[in-house]
């Protein structure tokens, strides 16, 4: 089977919906709805994306989700009905891709898993690639290199190993001190400005961090 999509939710019209529009959509869409069937099948046929309700009978999502993270960097779209929940699922412990917030169109549910799986598929391909170096605190792009103070190299390090994936100024600063200090958010935002600058200034003005409104930063390829 190819273009794969598993769908992990236990509203079974609301799964037999999703599942008739990837259809439509030349996927072939695979339905479970017991969460502590997932992770054995996960293994066993490695789908393409998976799409994981967060309340879930017998396993959350959310346990799904790292358990899956343990092994496999296929991409994961999380389902809520929660708002209050983003963060964590944005979160660098989690490792989700992106979230859908209930009520939501199945269309925008296609788009978003047809987005991810294209970003998925640049970043594979991908020859330009930030090189990290931590025992000189050095970052390289192509031939040149840049040296980083300690604090900005840890701020950089969570970006450029998950390209693409949005985390919060909380989630940075928790790699940034190991000593839990309590940082305003102006500090974060000055040293990515610092950090935009030396990373332009080794790739020909390329800007490789972008501001999420609200969210955060993430790495762009």
């Amino acid at each position: 089977m190819s273009n794969v999509i598993l769908i992990v939710e236990d509203e079974i019209k609301l799964a037999t919906l999703l599942s008739d529009y990837f259809l439509q959509a030349n996927y072939t869409p695979h339905l479970i709805h017991q969460g502590n069937d997932v992770v054995d099948w996960v293994k066993e046929h490695q789908p393409n994306a998976i799409i994981l309700d967060i309340m879930l009978p017998g396993k959350s999502g959310i346990d799904i989700c790292k358990e899956i993270r343990q092994f496999s960097n296929i991409p994961i779209l999380m389902l809520t009905a929660k708002v209050d929940e983003i963060d964590r699922l944005l979160g660098l412990e989690l490792g989700a891709d992106d979230y859908i917030c209930k009520p939501f169109s199945p269309r925008e549910v296609v788009a978003r898993v047809k987005a991810v799986l294209r970003r998925t598929t640049v970043i594979e391909q991908s020859s330009d690639k930030l090189h990290l170096d931590e025992h000189r605190f050095i970052v390289g792009f192509n031939n040149k290199e840049v040296s980083l103070t300690s604090v900005e190299f840890q701020l950089l390090k969570p970006l450029a190993n998950k390209p693409e994936r949005i985390f919060t100024r909380e989630q940075l600063m928790q790699n940034m001190y190991s000593d839990h200090r309590i940082v305003n958010y102006r500090t974060i935002d000055s040293h990515i400005k610092k950090l935009r600058k030396k990373l332009a200034d080794i790739s020909d003005g390329k800007d490789w961090i972008q501001s999420v409104y609200g969210t955060g930063y993430r790495l762009v390829l």
